[in-house]
């Protein structure tokens, strides 16, 4: 793949449903996007109709949308200590993984989880529980289960390479694992890939720790916080402190052409904004 022709998009709106996504993302010139499969609010929504499924099937089959993910419920937290809200987690993201099986999108993201006091080691082994639970209940299913990286915010997992690797280490079927770098989780984080150099250290950690054959999607977010912040700000791109130096480094870097990059910045409800920060990315790529 060419470095000018990587899927570039943005989480896209679903009001007045699924299907709605499909013509906004290709008014905005989207070849990759995100959406919720329902409201990300809230535990439950009616089921999906098999007619509904379909034509977004055919919808996206029919148009220049070459990537599409899912992201899940806020709601989610499969690390949590307390039975009942591990159990209707649980139960939620299995519903999560039905709804993008019928509708043909191959990954859904997740934040890993909070362990809310109990310890990492305590929440890895809880939320990789809760995936083998999941993936037992959904088998022979196509759509992967995708651990974003997280900014480390309050008791939450993700913030290391580390920990979806232990995650991934742990579960029965590692195989339906993906990784999603947010970049400003990343950065926030404590991974600075805003210097040219650091930058080539954070991937070369990647792909040592997790590997980059598990690398299937970016968020492009830049950070309203400093780099080791842990604090969770999405910014515009160039706005924040990772500045466009760090998307540059992305956007340029061969190995990573392959993979999907997709904005969750601030935006409106025609979501002009995106269009604005696409711009800025294309113009950064050189090769």
């Amino acid at each position: 793949m060419r470095a000018k022709d990587q899927l570039l998009g943005a989480h896209t709106s679903i009001q007045g449903g699924v299907n709605a996504a499909i013509p906004l993302a290709q008014k905005l010139g989207f070849t990759a996007m995100q959406i919720f499969t329902k409201n990300n609010n809230r535990w439950s929504a009616p089921p999906l109709k098999e007619e509904e499924a379909t034509s977004f099937r055919e919808g996206i089959a029919a148009s220049g949308i070459k990537f599409v993910m899912a992201h899940d419920s806020y709601l989610i937290n499969l690390g949590s200590p307390d039975d009942e809200i591990f159990n209707k987690s649980v139960n939620a993201m299995t519903d999560e993984l039905e709804r993008c099986e019928m509708l043909g999108i191959p990954q859904l993201n997740f934040h890993p989880g909070a362990h809310l006091g109990e310890g990492e080691a305590f929440g890895i082994k809880r939320i990789a529980s809760a995936l083998d639970i999941i993936h037992e209940r959904t088998p022979g299913f196509k759509v992967k289960s995708m651990i974003e990286l997280t900014a480390g915010q309050g008791s939450a997992l993700g913030y290391r390479f580390e920990h979806a690797r232990d995650i991934i280490a742990t579960v029965k079927h590692p195989e339906r694992v993906t990784v999603c770098i947010d970049t400003a989780h990343i950065f926030a984080a404590g991974y600075d890939i805003k210097d040219p150099v650091k930058y080539q250290e954070v991937i070369a950690e990647f792909d040592c720790v997790i590997g980059l054959e598990r690398l299937q999607a970016f968020h492009f977010n830049d950070s309203k916080k400093p780099l080791g912040s842990r604090v969770d700000r999405h910014d515009h791109i160039g706005a924040g402190f990772i500045g466009l130096e760090g998307f540059r480094n992305i956007l340029n870097d061969s190995r990573l052409f392959r993979v999907p990059k997709i904005l969750e910045t601030p935006k409106g409800k025609e979501q002009l904004e995106d269009l604005e920060n696409l711009a800025r990315l294309r113009e950064l790529i050189e090769v």
